[in-house]
Formats: structure tokens, sequence, C-alpha cells
């Protein structure tokens, strides 16, 4: 008979398998909330803008806020948990996702809706970054092993589900009916966590560090505001220029901030690693390249092509499919790999979906010609993002892995974040261009034309980072680099937080990579090992 660490854990603290696995309900019930909250917007576009009277530059930013506040908060939501308890912060992160998801659906105008969709990133920020730590909390050996291989195929089927279920409940009930389905969830959510999970903490000597956190929001959410602005008023006006010159000036005082205290937000010596620093980009190019054109192409397929939201949802499921299938049944084999290799042929395949598409876009085109690209742009996710998180992990300091981890992730939600504001002003001149008044004919081709161009951007993106990555990035063990130049400061990660899961719009079923003292990754089924690392939480996803 095993242990009781090897047994797991159940309701406070009770080995045993009756109900020990209602923490992994409840812990993948608040992932998949807020995975989902993402894909589930894009069928609802046409929707809410003919609700809402909503101009195409709100329609992005309903798109772009979420994953903006996501991004911005994900490394101080983790040093929040490792001061005043894991559960707690979780639990909370819940409660605000669920007012702001009753706000968005009540949401009288747009600009109320996108302030809300901000208030449902802050606490999808706090969910993400406990998630994991919470399951490392919970279980022990293979039932550790058992938990994230379910959490993070949970994930994954995220990104199938999101534009399928956006589009049921858009058709058949209300638009409003996306935001308000997840109050019912989070109740429940809360209910089983706060009946059957255990708080746990991190290092409580830890501070967070809000002068760097306060630059970095600021840098990021100018840099984006400045990008759609440039897009619709020009890249001279005085308002884009102001933006993008407070972006600039936030960057330098993250910088300062950042190499003065002395517990960063995100320390800098890192990104002296030749692989350390593009795994950042690649994670940041991955995002831009494989998922902000889903947004327009959903667009197209209901202003255009006329399809319904479910219709929409079900034309862009094959990426989603495809990356879901790789990851399941390939996700283990590919940790075995150089990470350079998976990660970037899996970027030069997106790049080749992206380019597919590009090619395949015409006047007269149907939706049937996005298969083929998306087909193999899913291939190419499937392949790269399980790898992502654990590659950044080998190439960090094993004293560094909650930061390192928290990092990737952060770099992929600003990834979609800026996909959407640059890709959205290519796309939204293509149709200024179209004249005022224009026939469904010219509309039409204005639609394939932005269309084209995004998709051969995206795809000119990713095959770009491929062979960077295949270039710089290389197999390290336990973050030891050559030519590093110092990185390896000593102490504890100032966030302790492991950040980690399936992105907001791609898949990882592989997602169970269980971090078991730094560096080495555990696959879906395996074992993770009996002991809690000291911070570190367990990365899985993509």
């Amino acid at each position: 008979m095993r242990s009781g660490p090897e047994r797991g854990t159940a309701v406070g603290g009770a080995p045993g398998a009756r109900g020990k696995w209602w923490p992994l309900v409840a812990i993948t019930l608040g992932n998949f909330m807020l995975l989902v909250d993402v894909t589930i917007v894009n069928t609802a576009l046409p929707r809410i803008s003919d609700g809402l009277g909503a101009s195409f530059a709100s329609l992005q930013w309903v798109m772009d806020i979420y994953a903006l506040a996501l991004a911005a908060l994900l490394m101080v939501a983790g040093s929040a948990a490792d001061l005043f308890g894991r559960r707690r912060i979780y639990v909370a992160g819940l409660a605000l996702f669920a007012l702001s998801s009753l706000a968005c659906g009540l949401a009288p105008d747009a600009s109320t809706l996108i302030a809300a969709r901000a208030v449902q990133g802050v606490g999808a920020a706090a969910m993400f970054a406990t998630n994991t730590p919470l399951l490392m909390a919970a279980y022990r050996g293979r039932d550790r092993g058992v938990a994230f291989g379910i959490w993070g195929g949970t994930s994954g089927a995220a990104a199938a589900v999101g534009p399928v279920l956006g589009g049921l409940l858009t058709e058949y009930v209300d638009w409003r009916a996306i935001f308000l389905v997840n109050l019912p969830l989070t109740a429940f959510a809360v209910w089983i966590t706060l009946a059957r999970v255990q708080e746990s903490h991190g290092d409580r000597t830890a501070r967070i560090d809000w002068p760097g956190a306060a630059c970095f929001t600021v840098c990021a959410g100018a840099l984006t505001y400045g990008l759609m602005r440039g897009g619709e008023e020009g890249w001279t006006e005085a308002g884009t220029l102001g933006s993008l010159a407070v972006a600039v000036l936030a960057l330098i005082a993250f910088i300062a901030v950042e190499r003065r205290v002395r517990r960063p937000l995100l320390d800098l010596r890192l990104l002296r690693r030749p692989s350390f620093a593009t795994l950042m980009a690649a994670a940041l190019l991955l995002q831009v390249a494989a998922f902000p054109y889903l947004t327009f192409v959903g667009l197209w397929t209901q202003n255009v092509l006329g399809l319904s939201p479910v219709q929409a949802g079900l034309a862009v499921t094959p990426l989603a499919l495809m990356s879901l299938l790789v990851g399941a049944v390939g996700g283990r084999h590919l940790q075995r790999l150089a990470p350079q290799l998976p990660i970037g042929v899996g970027l030069l395949l997106t790049g080749a979906g992206g380019l597919l598409h590009a090619l395949l876009l015409g006047d007269g085109a149907g939706w049937a010609v996005l298969v083929p690209g998306l087909a193999v742009s899913g291939l190419g996710i499937g392949m790269a993002m399980p790898v992502l998180v654990s590659a950044a992990l080998g190439a960090a300091p094993p004293e560094r892995a909650g930061m390192a981890s928290g990092a990737v992730n952060t770099f992929r939600q600003l990834g979609f974040a800026f996909g959407i504001a640059v890709l959205g002003t290519v796309f939204a001149t293509a149709l200024h261009d179209a004249a005022p008044g224009a026939g469904p004919t010219a509309l039409g081709a204005a639609y394939i034309t932005g269309l084209t161009r995004v998709t051969l951007i995206s795809g000119l993106v990713a095959l770009a980072a491929g062979l960077l990555v295949l270039a710089v990035v290389r197999r390290t063990e336990h973050g030891e680099e050559p030519g590093a130049g110092g990185a390896d400061a000593p102490g504890a990660d100032a966030t302790g937080s492991d950040a980690t899961g399936s992105d907001a719009t791609g898949s990882d079923a592989s997602g169970a990579e269980a971090t078991a003292g730094g560096g080495r990754t555990a696959g879906a089924g395996e074992p993770a090992g009996g002991a809690e690392p000291v911070r570190t939480g367990a990365p899985a996803g993509k």
C-alpha cells in the first residue's frame, strides 16, 4: 500500500481515493474558463458590434484588453500568492472574474464592456498564476502525473471548445450569454476550492515589485494603444507619437527599477542568456503569428460569407483540433528532443500555414480554403507549444524557475495583445481603402485583401522566429549556458509562481510537465516525484 503522499490528498488533507480529485476539478475548471474567455469572444464580435454599435477599434480592445491585463499582472499575481496564500488569491481571482463577467454581460456600451474585460483579465491573472502551484501542493507521485495530464488536456480542449461554444451561445441565446455563463461555473469552482483545496504559500519573505509592475503595465498598455491609434489616426498624429513615447519612457524606467530592486519582477540578467532571450522572443512571436488573425477570419466568415456564429466557430476548429491531437499523441516524445527542434520546426510549420492562407485566399474564396493552412499551423503549434515552457525553464538556473515560467507566459500573452493591435491595424487599413458605401462585392474584396496581408505577415513572422530558434537555442542543463554573462544570481525568484498553462487560444494536450526541482519535467501520466519544489510550481501547458 502506498504512503499518504503517494496517494494524494482529499478534504482537509485526508489521504484516500474518496474525494481526492475534487481539487483537480476546482483548479481545472477555473483554468478552463479563463482560457475559453479569449476564444469564446471571436465568434460573437459581429453581434457585439451590432448590439453596442461598437467600432472596429472597440472590437480590437474587447479582444486585446483581456490579454493585456493578464500579461501585465501575471508575475505580480504570483508574488501576491506567495505572500498571502495561493488558495486565497485563486478564490479572489475567481470572484473578480465572476463579477467582471457579470459586468460584461450587462454592459450598455462598448466602453463599459472594454473596462469590464480589463478587470476580467486581472481576475484571470490571479487564477492563472496560482492553478499549477495549487495542483503541485494537492498531489504527489503518480496522482500528480495524472492530475497534470488531465489539466493539460482540458487546457488544450479550451481552444477547440471556445469558438464553437461562443457560436452556440451567441446564435441560440445572446452574445451576452458568453459572459454570463461564467457566473454559475465560478460559483461552483469557489465552493469546491473552499471545501476541498488546502492553502499553500511560497516564500512569505518575498515582496511585490510594485514599481516594476507599474512600469511594465504602462509600457505594454501605451505601446498597444499607440499601435492601434497609429493605424486609425496616422503614425505622425500627436496622440500616436505621445503613446509611443510614453511606452519608451516606461520601458526605460522598468529597466532601471529591475536593475536596482532586491527582488525584481524579471531578473534582466536572464536575458543575457542567448537561449533564454530567444525563447522569450519565440513565445511572443508565435502568439503574434498563430492566433490573432483568427479574430479577423471570424469577422470575414460572418460579415461577408454569411456564416452563422456556430458555423464560423466550426470553420476555425481544424487548427485547435490538430494542435490538440499532436500534443496528446506526441507531447511526451517531443519533450525528449533537443528543444530547438520541436520549437523551431513548429514555428516553421506555423509560418507555412500562414503562407498557405495568403496563397489560397482570393476573390470568391469560401471558408474551405482555410482548412489546409489551419491544419498545417495546428501541427506546428502542437509541436512548439508543449516544449516552450520546459525549454525556458531549462535555459534558466533552478532558483529562477518560477520567474522563467512566469516570464514565458507573460511574453505569450503580450504576443497575442500586440498581434491583435498590429494585425488589426493592417486589416483595418484594407477595409478603409474600400470606397465608402461600396457594395458587397467590393467589401468582400477588401476583407480578402486584409486577410491576405495579415496572414502573409503572420507567416513571415513565424518563419523568421523558427529560423532564429534553430540558430540560437541549444539544450541546456539546469540553466547552465555558455556565455550567460553571469545571470546565475543566487537567491529565490521574485514570483515563486508557475503561471503556466495552455494559451488562451492555443492548445497543449500534453501539458503535464510537472517540474520537480527546477529544470526537469515529467510528461503526462509520469510521476513527477514525491517532493514538492521549494518555490516552483508545475509548468504544464503550452
